[in-house]
């Protein structure tokens, strides 16, 4: 089986998944209680699988769908504010094809990058249980085994930067105590150099949380794929 057929099959998977009764309900609700400007809509309101570039040697990893964003679109980031904070950089340095995405099946392609998140559904105010995330970690580990060219990981905030450490811990990468900030750089290695070795990059969350307050700006979102693009030249 190549490389496609068995991403494909894994995002399967993760669509029919319903390991998470309270995200299950949530999901369920949201549809019922769509805001008018979406009415017109028929939500995905499932798990949400992954995207990219097979080759991708770029991760991305975000926390949990947005409610009316994602989750109505089906695609991660597709349909709301914080899509358009990080597609747009990342066509900025080469990685979109286009700016920005609403559909899912529109000519949106990510270029030697790949989109995945902490957890696949959209959880109540945006905060995903302890259990929620465990239930959904091994959909993200089996992701690391497969896409094999990853070279720098840029988690989207605070929880998907823990994580992406502790998966990458359980993988048997030497993790020391790392603090999280934006614009820090890390080079993570196995103790016997057996796996490759993955360059994260940290930065806060494109949320409009984030956006809106002036926590994060544009010039300092663009920062980190500088710094991705400087690390894959």
């Amino acid at each position: 089986m190549d490389l496609k057929e068995e991403l494909k099959n894994l995002q399967s998977e993760i669509i029919q998944c319903k390991k998470c009764p309270r995200l299950v309900t949530y999901l369920s609700e949201v549809t019922d209680h769509k805001p008018k400007r979406y009415r017109d809509w028929t939500y995905w309101s499932k798990p949400l699988p992954s995207f990219g570039d097979p080759k991708a040697r770029v991760l991305i990893v975000g926390l949990a769908p947005a409610a009316n964003g994602g989750n109505r679109t089906g695609r991660m980031f597709t349909g709301d504010r914080s899509g358009e904070w990080l597609f747009g950089a990342l066509h900025r340095f080469g990685l979109a094809n286009h700016p920005n995405s609403t559909r899912r099946d529109d000519d949106f392609k990510l270029n030697d990058c790949y989109i995945t998140a902490t957890i696949r559904c959209a959880p109540p105010k945006n905060k995903p249980l302890p259990e929620e995330i465990e239930n959904c970690r091994p959909y993200l580990s089996k992701e690391l085994d497969l896409l094999k060219n990853i070279k720098i990981i840029v988690p989207l905030g605070l929880i998907a930067f823990k994580q992406t450490l502790k998966s990458l811990k359980l993988k048997g990468y030497a993790i020391p105590p790392l603090a999280f900030g934006h614009g820090k750089f890390f080079s993570l290695r196995t103790p016997n150099s057996q796996l490759r070795t993955i360059s994260l990059i940290t930065t806060y969350h494109p949320s409009q949380q984030n956006t809106l307050t002036g926590k994060l700006t544009r010039p300092m979102f663009d920062r980190i794929f500088r710094m991705v693009h400087s690390e894959l030249s």
